[in-house]
């Protein structure tokens, strides 16, 4: 397991497209996913520490986003054939297990985190309602254990600012995790 951290946000960056399978059965487009006022894209796994240590918390911001009109997309991007802990089935039962409020996707081929420049898990890609990226930091200071209930709530806050003003923060921590684990091709 590789730390990595997340580069700087390049403000104003267009979303990719996407068109990946969800646990639901539904294939999801970039559009399917998109909010009134903006989209989060989380790329995640099942089996990171630095992604357990967060499950509830991605929960509860991605639900007290809804109510701002930011809509949240998670993708899983591992190869589980290492990694077996992040399989397809397993992704349901994750899903499951924490009540996911937002679609759930398999990015199998692993072309979209590479069009997106993914790099860990987790990995968040904030944007405004014109899928321009105004965030690309960490949920909180929570690292392989779950930070304090206290915590200032960086993710949240700096989506909330996109919902009202169309801009994230400037000043931005980046996000900390494990690597992808890339298939070899």
């Amino acid at each position: 397991m590789a730390l990595l951290e997340t580069p700087v946000c390049e403000f104003g960056l267009k979303a990719p497209d996407f068109s990946l399978p969800g646990i639901d059965g539904k294939t999801w487009s970039l559009q399917d996913c998109l909010g009134e006022n903006g989209l989060l894209v989380m790329f995640i796994c099942n089996h990171c520490p630095y992604v357990k240590a967060v499950q509830e918390r991605l929960v509860r911001d991605a639900r007290d986003l809804l109510a701002l009109g930011i809509n949240t997309v998670a993708i899983q991007p591992n190869d589980p054939s290492d990694y077996p802990e992040d399989s397809f089935d397993n992704m349901k039962l994750v899903a499951e297990r924490f009540a996911f409020p937002f679609p759930y996707l398999y990015d199998e081929t692993q072309a979209i985190a590479k069009a997106y420049g993914a790099v860990c898990t987790p990995d968040f890609f904030g944007y405004n309602r014109n899928l321009e990226l105004q965030y690309r930091g960490r949920l909180d200071a929570s690292r392989k254990e779950t930070a304090p209930p206290e915590v200032r709530r960086d993710l949240f806050e700096a989506m909330k600012q996109v919902a009202l003003t169309g801009k994230g923060p400037e000043g931005q921590i980046p996000s900390m995790g494990c690597s992808i684990k890339w298939r070899d091709f």
